[in-house]
C-alpha cells in the first residue's frame, strides 16, 4: 500500500516551488502525493508577475475529496496567500489526525510577495496551532514574532520557542538566510533545541523551491511512519543533494530551481 500526503499549496508554472516542487520531492522520496491547489501563480525563476487565488468552496471541496478518499499519512501547507485561504484550510483539515507541517510562505526567491500583509496575523493565531512542525526561514520567523531576524544560534533557540508557545508542536529554524560557511538548521519544541542539522552554505543561486521541498520532503517522511526528527534528517539530506546537483539543470534565467531527481537522472 503506497504511503500517501496531501500538498496543500499554490502552484508554480515554472515548476521549480509550490506544488510542483512538492509532488516531485513526495515523488522523489517514494510517496504518492495528493494536491489541493489554493492559488495559481505567473512564475519564472525571475519573477511572480500575478496571483489568482482560488474561490474558497473549491479549496475546501478540493480538501474534502482528498480526505474522505485518500488514506493521507501527513498534510504540508505552503502558500495560502489571503487571510479566507487560510480560515477556510484551517477549518478544512480540523478533523485530520495525523502530522500537519506548515510552511509560512511569505516571499518568493523573486522577492515578490506571496502573502497578504494581513494575512499573517491570521496565520499565526489560526493555523500555526494546527502545526505539528513550522518551517520558517529566519526572516519569516521574525515577520511571525515581530522582532528582528535572528543571527545566532541562541536567538534561532528563543524566537523557535516563543513559536511553540504560540501554538506550533515544534519549529524547524531554518538557517539559509544566515551568513557563515555553515548553514545550520534547529529542530526546536517547547524545551528548546531537539536536533541541530548542518550543512555547508553552497555557491549557488539556484535555490528556487528549497523551502517548498523541505517542508514536503519532511511530510513525506511522517507518510512513511518516521518520527519528527528522523523525518527531519531525511529530508535535509534530500535537499543537500538536490542544491548540489541544482547548477546541473539550467533552467531559467534567474533563481534556478534544485534538482529534485537528483538520485534518478543526471542533467
Amino acid at each position: 500500500m503506497a504511503h500517501i500526503a496531501l500538498t496543500i499549496a499554490g502552484s508554480d508554472s515554472g515548476g521549480g516551488a509550490g506544488i510542483q516542487a512538492d509532488l516531485k520531492a513526495m515523488s522523489a522520496l517514494g510517496v504518492y502525493g495528493a494536491s489541493v491547489i489554493t492559488a495559481v501563480t505567473a512564475q519564472n525563476t525571475r519573477a511572480v508577475t500575478a496571483v489568482h487565488g482560488i474561490p474558497l468552496n473549491v479549496i475546501a471541496a478540493q480538501i474534502d475529496a482528498v480526505l474522505t478518499d485518500l488514506n493521507v499519512g501527513a498534510i504540508k501547507i505552503g502558500m495560502l496567500a489571503t487571510p479566507d485561504i487560510i480560515q477556510t484550510v484551517a477549518e478544512a483539515i480540523a478533523g485530520f489526525n495525523g502530522p500537519v507541517v506548515l510552511d509560512p510562505v511569505m516571499i518568493a526567491k523573486s522577492g515578490d510577495a506571496l502573502l497578504a500583509q494581513d494575512a499573517v496575523r491570521t496565520l499565526r493565531d489560526i493555523l500555526l496551532p494546527c502545526a505539528t512542525l513550522l518551517t520558517p526561514n529566519l526572516p519569516e520567523a521574525a515577520c511571525l514574532l515581530g522582532v528582528s531576524d535572528a543571527e545566532t544560534p541562541d536567538q534561532m533557540i528563543a524566537q523557535g520557542i516563543a513559536l511553540c508557545e504560540l501554538g506550533a508542536q515544534s519549529v524547524l529554524m531554518k538557517g539559509g538566510h544566515g551568513r557563515g560557511d555553515v548553514c545550520r538548521d534547529l529542530l526546536i519544541d517547547s524545551t528548546g533545541a531537539m536536533a541541530e542539522f548542518i550543512a555547508p552554505r553552497r555557491d549557488t543561486r539556484n535555490t528556487h523551491g528549497t523551502g517548498c521541498t523541505l517542508s514536503s520532503s519532511i511530510a513525506a517522511g511522517l507518510a512513511q511512519g518516521l518520527g519528527l526528527t528522523d523525518a527531519v534528517a531525511q529530508a535535509h539530506d534530500y535537499l543537500q543533494g538536490s542544491i548540489v546537483q541544482a547548477d546541473t539543470l539550467m533552467v531559467g534565467q534567474g533563481h534556478g530551481p534544485v534538482h529534485h531527481f537528483h538520485r534518478v537522472w543526471s542533467a
